[in-house]
């Protein structure tokens, strides 16, 4: 939906209360004025969102954010910013919203705590699949990526390259490909697992 003037509505509002309040204001101006308040407020209301979100890009906690926010918490401001964000994953409202955001966190907090305890595992791994022979150029692409993420220090960096050569070693490299499928498995259900949990505490 395109964005109106802010200005032009706030000024036709402001002539329509003025008007009210005199005793002269006619039914239809009223609502039109009503009509132009909640468009200014649905406005305003997409605003908010996108200034939080660049104030985080620029560096702003969520403490300073707080304030300029209304709220008395850095936890306040975060949930409302969840709140008021669009979904990308299709939540109907904010708390939904809320918890589906917090069910990503706990599950990426469990797969980052498997990951650390199998670091040895995944690395070995890893460097197999990015030293594959015979792939083609899109999968020597992903396998370059993956040897890239093995310099990386945290292993858990290493997933979605790993992830995403899978598909590249088949079939000539299927007993591996099968290794690289059951890790992504595994952290799938990690994290499924870990947002469950978080949903039967919550209740």
């Amino acid at each position: 939906m395109a964005e109106v003037d802010p200005g032009l509505l706030v000024e036709g509002v402001r002539a329509a209360v003025l008007a009210a309040r005199d005793g002269g204001a006619a039914a239809d101006r009223s609502l039109a004025a009503l009509s132009a308040l909640r468009a200014l407020r649905d406005q305003l209301g997409a605003w908010e969102p996108e200034l939080i979100a660049a104030a985080r890009a620029a560096g702003a906690s969520w403490a300073a954010l707080a304030p300029a926010l209304g709220v008395a918490s850095r936890q306040a401001a975060e949930r409302r910013y969840l709140r008021l964000r669009p979904s990308a994953t299709g939540e109907a409202t904010g708390e939904a919203r809320v918890d589906a955001e917090r069910g990503r966190r706990a599950g990426d907090r469990a797969v980052a705590d498997w990951a650390r305890r199998n670091a040895a595992v995944l690395r070995q791994l890893a460097a197999e699949a990015s030293s594959a022979p015979g792939l083609d150029p899109a999968g020597q692409e992903s396998a370059d990526r993956l040897g890239v993420a093995l310099g990386d220090d945290d292993v858990t960096n290493l997933l979605p390259p790993l992830a995403d050569v899978r598909v590249h070693l088949e079939p000539r490299h299927a007993a591996l490909a099968d290794r690289v499928g059951e890790i992504a498995e595994h952290t799938d259900r990690l994290r499924e697992d870990a947002a469950g949990q978080r949903r039967g505490r919550a209740r």
